[in-house]
């Protein structure tokens, strides 16, 4: 087997207080870190400046183009260093770092298969916004028909790199929040395996969201009648995976 060489892919837009620490679970886990600033201001850039001083790997975007882009652009950048793997963090702090080596353990496993985590909310998490989760994930389930992909939002994901990439050079797949869930779908419909990993998630009080509450539900709501047609395409392949897993 080819040697497996992991890193961890961070999109960043505007975390100042929270990417340090991030950063330091991450090299912790012996993992090189690619930061990808996507847009972020100057107090932002600054403390990533820092980082990259230390030594992590950045690259900016000088306009913000969505964490989907960004996500593109580091596993783009993960392929050039020549990087197998990547483990996709988010740069906001809420998941827990003890959660993240099953993932690597994973890998090791099953190299191809790509691992999602579930997230375990605790009592922070708003009612809204796990109301809004579950409604994604049924329809993830209906446009896969199949219950393989438990959490299509998770931010803590780690990806094949060369697999994903071809993935994203011939499916259209967007750029803004609908990227998480549509890369799953379209890895599944093209035959790609998951392993689903659980992931405790906390929501700091005063943490940063960029959660375009009308923009990002449009183009969710978008995505997923986009998909729901895309299901019906490949009804019979669907249906036929589906009954060889039972």
């Amino acid at each position: 087997m080819a040697e497996l060489r992991p890193c961890a892919i961070v999109p960043v837009y505007d975390h100042p207080t929270t990417i340090a620490d991030v950063c330091k679970h991450l090299e912790a886990l012996g993992l090189p870190v690619l930061l990808i600033d996507d847009g972020s201001g100057t107090e932002c850039r600054d403390e990533l400046g820092r980082l990259a001083s230390a030594g992590h790997h950045l690259v900016r975007h000088s306009l913000n183009r969505g964490k989907g882009a960004a996500v593109r652009t580091g596993l783009s950048e993960a392929a050039r260093l020549g990087y197998t793997h990547a483990l996709q963090v988010d740069a906001d702090g809420q998941h827990q770092p003890d959660d993240l080596p099953a993932f690597l353990a994973a890998m090791h496993e099953v190299p191809e298969r790509l691992a999602i985590g579930y997230a375990r909310y605790d009592d922070s998490v708003p009612r809204i916004r796990l109301y809004g989760r579950y409604a994604t994930h049924v329809w993830v389930w209906i446009n896969t028909l199949s219950l393989a992909i438990r959490d299509s939002m998770c931010g803590v994901r780690l990806y094949p790199v060369k697999a994903t990439n071809e993935l994203l050079r011939h499916q259209p797949i967007g750029d803004r929040m609908t990227f998480d869930t549509e890369v799953l779908v379209r890895w599944y419909w093209n035959g790609g395996q998951v392993t689903n990993l659980p992931v405790r998630v906390h929501y700091p009080r005063n943490g940063v969201s960029h959660y375009a509450p009308w923009r990002d539900n449009i183009q969710i709501s978008w995505m997923h009648t986009r998909l729901f047609f895309g299901m019906l395409r490949r009804l019979p392949r669907l249906l036929l995976r589906s009954g060889r897993s039972r």
